[in-house]
């Protein structure tokens, strides 16, 4: 059996860099979803799948 926080990452600030306050696991798709950073403030519209984050512009 695969440890549950084994497959989770953390999600990054396309932005800043920083680490925001969501995770994703391996299965995680997502489209259009408005990213929120803690830290800079701001706002990004991303899509993930796979671990892959892309910034939408």
């Amino acid at each position: 059996m695969i440890d549950e926080s084994m497959r989770q990452k953390w999600v990054y600030c396309p932005v800043c860099g920083n680490k925001t306050r969501l995770k994703l696991r391996e299965d995680t798709v997502l489209m259009h979803f408005p990213l929120f950073c803690p830290k800079c403030k701001k706002e990004s519209l991303i899509d993930a799948k796979e671990y892959v984050v892309k910034a939408i512009k």
